[in-house]
């Protein structure tokens, strides 16, 4: 019973490789593992049992090794065989030689037959799992498709034909639903390794799911003509790519548009209608910035590069369009450029620039001039001129001299002290008088003017006062 058990379970393996794609070689290794464990769990691992293919019959067969010694020492039967004896079974054997001997599989036993088949699948089971693996890990990146399966804990399992995937709900774009049934596709994020076999993640919210449907659709990107730079979504909402086209003769916002809209729609329906900017890609990171924004209009750009950050200056009237519903616009342009934008109005700059100007007037001496070129040079405050170095205030205009340099230095030091010292707080232009108000279209340099008169004359005041 055992041997026909086994000699089924063989060709059932052998087809079970063949449905599944399993090299026949480790068909052969996992029946041979599986009938070697059987034979030891029957007769202990005390005797030393091989197991061989043999490829004339295409048949498992189990051999018991002894060892051959002459019959006067002949004392443990399970390891060694008489010289005699050994000689029936191969004419050519010699003392000490090890000897197989043929054992029968129907010995066996049902439930060591049973053992070696749960051994068995377990190996195939193993080997399907490695094939799958190693096929999806190839695959990672790309696009695949599916039919929707259930859901377990909000994740949507997707049938993929020889295996299962999930989105986990982060990876789903918000909104969706699909019943078991519906044909879902997603981008193959992460293929991981576990104990249950591999684990497929697909998602539907990631940048490259974006990036590879232009792909799909747009041959120009296939064939390498544009390139897709960067990328940026709230998934359902909006998004952005950035492009660029390595042949000068190709639009690539034109190239990914298509005729009437016809390839981006294509895209925008696959995300259930998320909003799709495309705009053209610039190795100059302000004019990027500035693409990212549109359709906003962008008045000044200020860079930070140590920092990495942008402030970004646009007419009062754009101020709503450029920062977008609940901040979007700027957050994707961030994303995308990978730098902190700071979005500000015409008249907050002006504001600010007349604050900073008229903090930097009440430096004994300061001019309205060189209030200008130190506010210009980056120096929006004394208290940032008494913190740099004689170096940093060279590069102003005007202070090239390291004397002009050290005497600004000082000045600005000596008042952050003075300051400090009387702890008075240091006078700002944040509350504008109704004169300063009609001067408001003024230049900033007349509004500090306007304002620090009127806090001087304030100052001078309150000093009268006091004596």
């Amino acid at each position: 019973m055992a041997e026909n058990m086994f000699s089924d379970l063989s060709r059932v393996i052998e087809q079970v490789g063949k449905d599944k794609g399993i090299d026949k070689q480790v068909v052969i290794d996992a029946i041979t593992q599986g009938m070697l464990v059987a034979a030891r769990k029957k007769y202990g691992t005390y005797r030393e049992i091989e197991a061989a293919y043999n490829d004339d019959t295409g048949e498992v067969e189990l051999f018991e090794f002894k060892e051959v010694v002459p019959r006067e020492k002949y004392i443990d039967e399970e390891v060694e065989i008489p010289y005699d004896e050994a000689v029936k079974l191969d004419p050519n054997v010699q003392l000490d030689d090890s000897i197989g001997i043929k054992m029968a599989a129907e010995d066996l036993g049902r439930i060591a037959a049973q053992t070696a088949k749960q051994i068995i699948m377990q190996k195939v089971r193993d080997a399907e799992r490695n094939i799958i693996f190693n096929e999806f890990e190839e695959r990672k990146g790309e696009i695949a498709s599916g039919i929707a399966r259930r859901v377990e804990k909000g994740a949507i399992v997707v049938d993929l034909g020889r295996t299962e995937a999930y989105i986990p709900p982060r990876e789903q774009i918000p909104g969706e639903q699909y019943k078991p049934g519906d044909r879902i596709q997603g981008y193959l994020s992460e293929v991981r390794q576990t104990t249950r076999g591999p684990q497929i993640i697909m998602s539907r919210a990631d940048e490259r799911y974006l990036m590879k449907l232009f792909e799909m659709e747009v041959p120009e990107i296939y064939d390498g003509v544009v390139e897709i730079m960067a990328a940026a979504r709230e998934p359902g909402q909006r998004a952005k790519i950035a492009v660029r086209s390595n042949d000068n003769s190709v639009d690539p916002v034109g190239a990914c548009v298509g005729m009437k809209g016809s390839r981006v729609q294509n895209i925008v329906q696959e995300l259930r209608g998320e909003k799709i900017d495309i705009v053209p890609w610039d190795e100059d990171i302000t004019r990027f910035a500035c693409n990212a924004l549109a359709p906003a209009e962008i008045s000044r750009v200020f860079l930070d590069d140590g920092n990495r950050e942008m402030e970004i200056v646009v007419p009062d009237s754009q101020l709503s369009l450029a920062i977008g519903k609940r901040g979007q616009n700027v957050r994707l342009a961030a994303k995308l450029t990978t730098w902190k934008l700071d979005i500000i109005s015409d008249s907050s700059a002006a504001s600010r620039t007349a604050e900073s100007i008229f903090n930097l007037m009440l430096i004994p001496g300061m001019s309205d001039t060189m209030a200008q070129n130190i506010f210009q040079s980056g120096f929006g405050s004394f208290q940032s001129v008494a913190s740099a170095s004689v170096q940093d205030i060279m590069t102003i205009p005007g202070y090239d001299d390291p004397e002009k340099a050290e005497k600004l230095l000082s000045e600005a030091k000596a008042l952050v002290k003075k300051y400090e010292s009387e702890g008075v707080a240091v006078p700002t232009a944040s509350v504008p008088s109704a004169s300063t108000k009609q001067s408001a279209g003024n230049s900033a340099k007349e509004q500090a003017d306007a304002l620090l008169k009127q806090e001087l004359k304030k100052l001078n005041s309150q000093e009268a006062e006091e004596e």
